[in-house]
């Protein structure tokens, strides 16, 4: 298990928060206007919200920032603490809290558990080693993806914060109700004033890391646009012209054929084609020239949709009409 020291790089804030019965559309609308007041405070990077699933009653907020020193300016500020006091009417106990920074996300949609645990200064080493046991155990199950671990954050949190992740939620539960994990808990029964918290997803997203996984400050916003343009036009030529022989209904094409290009661009288009065409456009190299590289990229969206308008007007037009 590694561990992170959090006095640089990103830093990723994982809230979560039972809600009250009959409170949820309430309190997704309350935590939208929280995530906009965030974006307004330097180093943020983006926010995003995950209803509860099977294997994750609470809701999960997730915030990341370009630094631990942003993420306290955040999370100390007035502002943070006037929407709080606001909120406090849909809330069903109080929050969980961990802040993880340094580490890398995992490209692949995995099951993550978080543990924080609060640890006395003179048994930090008795910790550490007891942690070490913990990992080289769970790696020894089915599904066993990595783990981090991550030091308390002066002026932040008192915890130390521990990350692992699995394939799959029953690989995971196989872990979590395994004997060998519950004789390590007894062994280490000094630390078990911990909280444990699944999360079902991985918090990725299409622009929100770099090519090596690590937390990046995303595209402006008219970068991103083109890009999913880059990737659009293709997807959708190609869907219409597969879907076409089936000659369905225009409302039931368009319901069908929206769902599988919202699949082909989240799991294929975007990450094997748009950001490796245009990953130095969207995130040009520190020192780059901001004339030279926006003319480059420009050039590159200009090539590739001209590819492939001259390949659909051969298709639909010498090879091929559509039924």
């Amino acid at each position: 298990m590694r561990a992170e020291r959090l006095d640089g790089g990103a830093a990723t804030v994982i809230i979560g928060q039972k809600v009250l019965a009959g409170s949820e559309r309430a309190f997704e609308t309350w935590q939208e206007d929280m995530n906009a007041a965030a974006s307004d405070y330097a180093g943020f990077l983006g926010a995003e919200i995950t209803p509860p699933t099977d294997v994750q009653p609470d809701w999960v907020v997730v915030y990341r920032f370009d630094s631990v020193a942003h993420v306290q300016a955040w999370i100390n500020s007035a502002t943070r603490q006037k929407h709080l006091d606001e909120g406090q009417r849909y809330f069903d106990g109080p929050a969980t809290q961990q802040v993880l920074g340094g580490g890398k996300q995992p490209t692949d949609p995995l099951v993550t558990v978080v543990v924080s645990h609060r640890v006395a200064r003179g048994k930090v080493d008795a910790f550490l080693e007891w942690q070490e046991r913990l990992r080289l155990e769970e790696s020894q199950f089915d599904g066993f993806r990595g783990s981090e671990l991550f030091r308390p954050v002066e002026g932040v949190q008192d915890e130390w914060t521990a990350l692992y992740r699995y394939d799959t939620a029953a690989n995971l539960d196989a872990w979590l109700t395994s004997k060998k994990r519950q004789d390590l808990l007894a062994e280490g029964e000094k630390f078990s004033d911990f909280e444990l918290r699944t999360v079902d997803n991985s918090f990725g997203s299409w622009f929100a890391f770099d090519e090596n996984g690590n937390e990046a400050p995303p595209p402006s916003e008219t970068k991103t646009s083109i890009a999913v343009w880059v990737g659009l036009y293709p997807t959708v030529v190609l869907l219409t012209l597969a879907l076409a022989p089936l000659r369905m209904p225009l409302w039931l094409g368009l319901l069908i054929g929206n769902l599988l290009s919202s699949f082909i661009m989240s799991f294929l288009t975007m990450p094997h084609y748009v950001n490796p065409l245009l990953g130095r456009w969207l995130r040009p190299p520190a020192g780059a020239s901001k004339v030279k590289t926006n003319l480059r990229g420009i050039a590159l969206v200009a090539a590739a949709n001209a590819f492939w308008v001259l390949v659909f007007f051969l298709v639909t037009t010498q090879f091929w009409t559509l039924p």
